[in-house]
Parts: structure tokens; sequence; C-alpha cells
């Protein structure tokens, strides 16, 4: 690693034979990327994707709606993010996202929600790390791609236990770290600190992802700075701005031109962008799951508008309407005046 990590950002950085093109990742998040909004981010240049948590035991027992969480389709680069407790089942969920067309697997050792974590799975595992490589060996005896983990701190301020779980993967293995700077009993409360993630860059020498609170360029600066990591990973600031990882990315690595690629849609362009973010939803799920499932993303683009007297009437419509023309007519209705959209300067 070098004296100070921005020298490199111009450079690629690759695990095994995958070279990312930019070094702002787009964070793997439940229910939110999915092939649709993968697709979008890449399209506006993130330096990498990743797939939803993926269940690992409910992926190989057949189960729907992990199937399509898996999916890649369209993208050049498919990493699948796998999540378990048991060691046969994650080792047979590698083998199936192989199978199906992945490049890479990331473990999920980072999520802090009730429902996982009384599973003993994501960030319950950092409170058992012999235990918790159990899983790593076996996904990397399962395949030979690359694997990768994502992590947090540890389980609370009394367990920081990054640093070993980071050293730990990195001599089963593992080929990239990520780390979502707070513990898991923060959840995604008060701030992300970047600089207990500096003794995780001390204890590896693997590319290091640094997560959390990163929602620009001058915070991605920031993070790198603070704790040495190699690349940036962005998730909640992507809401609604899927652009958000390939502007960060372009500006880091001096890209003018990747810069105005990337530039935040505004007025009829957004609206096209968000139009076509909810045909791809329908045509992924289906006309009632699409539907359903694109309110999120049709909420969060429209919280990025000028309010006005006459625009709330126009979101209840936009976030309850079942009739996919009436929702398009809608969105070009209220993208008219242009929006505020999120910077990454």
């Amino acid at each position: 690693m070098s004296e100070n990590c921005l020298k490199n950002t111009h450079s690629e950085m690759s695990i095994g034979s995958l070279t990312f093109r930019n070094r702002a990742l787009l964070a793997p998040m439940s229910g939110v990327s999915d092939v649709p909004f993968r697709q979008l981010a890449w399209e506006f240049g993130a330096g990498m994707v990743v797939s939803e948590m993926v269940a690992s035991e409910a992926l190989t027992t057949g189960q729907e709606e992990m199937r399509l969480k898996a999916e890649g389709a369209g993208l050049p680069i498919h990493i699948v993010q796998l999540a378990g407790r048991q060691p046969h089942w994650m080792a047979e969920a590698t083998r199936m996202a192989e199978q199906s067309g992945a490049h890479a697997i990331d473990i999920n050792m980072g999520c802090p929600s009730k429902r996982v974590t009384n599973g003993y799975s994501g960030s319950a595992l950092m409170r058992d790390l012999d235990h918790a490589m159990t899983l790593i060996e076996a996904v990397m005896e399962a395949t030979d791609l690359p694997v990768t983990l994502k992590m947090r701190l540890g389980w609370d301020e009394n367990s920081i236990n990054a640093p070993e779980l980071a050293a730990r993967a990195e001599r089963a293995g593992v080929q990239m770290i990520t780390v979502h700077a707070r513990t898991r009993n923060q959840f995604y409360k008060g701030e992300a600190d970047w600089s207990k993630v500096k003794p995780v860059r001390e204890a590896i020498s693997l590319p290091l992802v640094i997560n959390g609170d990163i929602c620009s360029v001058e915070t991605a600066r920031q993070a790198m700075e603070i704790c040495g990591a190699d690349a940036v990973m962005i998730g909640r600031a992507s809401y609604g701005a899927p652009w958000l990882p390939g502007q960060v990315g372009a500006a880091l690595a001096g890209d003018d031109a990747a810069v105005a690629a990337a530039a935040a849609p505004e007025g009829d362009a957004l609206a096209d962008v968000v139009c076509r973010h909810y045909e791809a939803m329908l045509s992924f799920y289906g006309l009632e799951l699409g539907v359903r499932n694109a309110r999120k993303h049709l909420d969060w683009y429209s919280g990025h508008l000028q309010q006005s007297p006459d625009f709330a009437p126009l979101r209840r419509s936009l976030l309850t309407c079942r009739e996919p023309k009436q929702v398009l007519a809608t969105v070009r209705e209220i993208f008219e005046n242009g929006p505020t959209p999120r910077v990454a300067a």
C-alpha cells in the first residue's frame, strides 16, 4: 500500500481476472440493487456492481425470490453476494451461482438486520470468527472464482474484530475486503467512523474498500485518505441516484469525459431514466410485482424534485397508481419543472 492511497486512484484495480473500471463500487443492497438498478448504475459508469444479498439455503432449495436476486442478465461483470450460516449451503449456493454465470462471489458478514442476524448470518458471524472461517473456506473450496468479503467493524464497540477477520480471510484466499465503518449494533445510526478501518488496512495487503456514509467525491476522498482504502462502496446515497457511483469513480480517476457521461440527468433526461427504470422493473418482475417493487424507486427519484403546492397530489398519484401507462405519464408531468438532483461534487 502506498503512503497515500489517493495517488493510485487513476490506476486499475483488479481481483483475479476481473478489472474494475474505476474505484467507486455500487453496494449490495437488499430490495434495491436488483438487475434493473445495477444495469443503470453500470450504464452511468459504476466501477463495479454487486447483487442483492442472496440467502444461500433458499437459493439452493429453489426459492424464486432468491433466484431473481442472484440474476445478472445483461451485466458484463456479475458478482453475487451470498449469506448463510452453514458451510454446506454456502458451498452449494456458490456452485449454483457459478453455473448461472457469476464472475465472482461476495460473502456477506455485514448485514445488521435482526431477521438476518437472528438466523446467525450476516454480521452475527463476527461474534464467532472460527465459525465465520468455516463458511469462507467452504466457498473457497467450491469455486475457482474470485471470492470477496464484506463485513462491519465488529458486533459492537467492545468487539472491533474486523482486522482479525480480514487477516484470516486473506490467508484463506479471499481477494478483496469491504468494511462498513459501523458496528452491527449501530445499524445505520450515527456517523461511520472511517478511522477505525485503518487497522484493517494495516492487517492486510489485499484491496480494501471502505463503505459507510460515502455520498460524494469529497467524502470518498476523505474516507480513502483517512483509512488507506483502495476504493469506496456507495450504498444508500445511490437511492434515486444510480449515477452517483459513476460520478464518484470518474472524478477519482480524473476522467473528465466519464464525469460528464455520469452527470446527474435533469428534466426530460431524468424522466427518460425513471421511465426506463420503471419499464425495466416491469419486464424483470412481471406486472404485479414490478409495480410494487418500483414504488420505492419512484419515491426516491421524486424526492429530488423541487417542492410546490401542487406536487404532493402528483407524488401521491405516482406512488399509488397501479396502471403503468398512467405512472409513466405522471413521471413526465412531475419532472417538467426539473429536479434538484443529488450531485457528487
